[in-house]
């Protein structure tokens, strides 16, 4: 077969293993990406996610993870369900708010096995095909790496929009040591739009620019248990108990999202009626087990009472 042969046969098969798009582009570095990520966090707005902090020769250049890669593969997976909100803002007047992505199972048990199965068919069909593959695991700039390979571009919400699906996706890739055809890189959809922005209630955006520090999202869940919210912004929570969809809500893009196609990822009935004096009074067994492969347990039991307390805060 020929390389645009071998590419399209690749892409077929992700797409047939259920992944909703992907794209190919070079290994060569990614020099801008990586001096606009470096002097992002050498400008603190990443907060607390010291790991942030390290491994930037490999964000900059796979090659320092894979010698010898000369492609990357970059796959986006719907993960929308139209239902979530609506259950939501119908189970309880005084109900509280959990980002989409983490109404179902987490996607670190679901995409792996995906990437790995498809790395495997990638193997078959190419002999001597190496590869590394990662969902938001890795060293690597996901969304640099999904924009040059045509799969989307990145909003002015940070987020990354696909022209399909909107910009409720999931995004890993596969670092391979084959030479396919790239793709065309993805051109910036925004134009004039500032909804995301204009809607942000801590002011934690800037044109394709945030502030992890003032991010609801990174407030409720990156933020150590044992820091409080600052009380200027725990005013703004909205209701918000684990991450934050605002910005992505409001996108003109999310037009297009239709339901995934991913069972994993419907919500669980009895995390759609979540309250203040449900997660006041929970145990540690009930947390254990309700969240048990959900990405809420990335926050903790104690994560979770944090941030009731600072919306309580708030109305007293």
């Amino acid at each position: 077969m020929t390389r645009p042969e071998i590419t399209g046969k690749i892409k077929q098969m992700a797409l047939d293993i259920g992944f909703t798009k992907a794209g190919v582009t070079s290994a060569e570095p990614f020099d801008e990406a990586a001096d606009r990520f470096n002097a992002w966090v050498s400008g603190g707005a990443h907060g607390m996610m010291s790991w942030l902090e390290r491994d930037h020769e490999k964000r900059r250049d796979v090659r320092n993870i894979l010698p010898d890669a000369k492609s990357i593969l970059s796959l986006a997976l719907n993960y929308y369900n139209d239902e979530e909100r609506r259950e939501i803002d119908a189970a309880s007047k005084d109900g509280l708010k959990v980002s989409r992505y983490a109404q179902g199972m987490d996607y670190h048990e679901v995409i792996p096995p995906m990437l790995a199965r498809l790395l495997g068919e990638i193997k078959a069909l190419v002999p001597g095909a190496e590869g590394r593959y990662y969902s938001d695991t890795g060293p690597l700039l996901e969304k640099a790496i999904a924009e040059r390979a045509g799969v989307g571009w990145r909003g002015k919400h940070t987020n990354l929009i696909t022209r399909e699906k909107g910009s409720w996706v999931f995004l890993s890739e596969i670092i391979l040591n084959i030479d396919l055809e790239p793709d065309a890189p993805a051109g910036d959809m925004c134009g004039t739009c500032t909804r995301c922005i204009d809607a942000c209630p801590t002011d934690a955006l800037k044109p394709y620019e945030i502030d992890a520090r003032r991010c609801i999202a990174y407030l409720t869940i990156e933020l150590k248990p044992q820091h409080e919210i600052p009380e200027d912004l725990a005013d703004k929570l909205s209701g918000w108990v684990y991450g934050c969809d605002i910005c992505q809500e409001v996108c003109p893009w999310n037009r297009f999202a239709e339901p995934t196609a991913i069972p994993e990822f419907s919500p669980r009935p009895e995390n759609l009626s979540l309250t203040p004096e449900t997660i006041e009074q929970m145990e540690q067994e009930e947390f254990s087990k309700r969240f048990r492969k959900s990405p809420v347990k990335r926050t903790k039991l104690a994560g979770l009472k944090r941030n009731v307390k600072a919306m309580k805060r708030k109305d007293q």
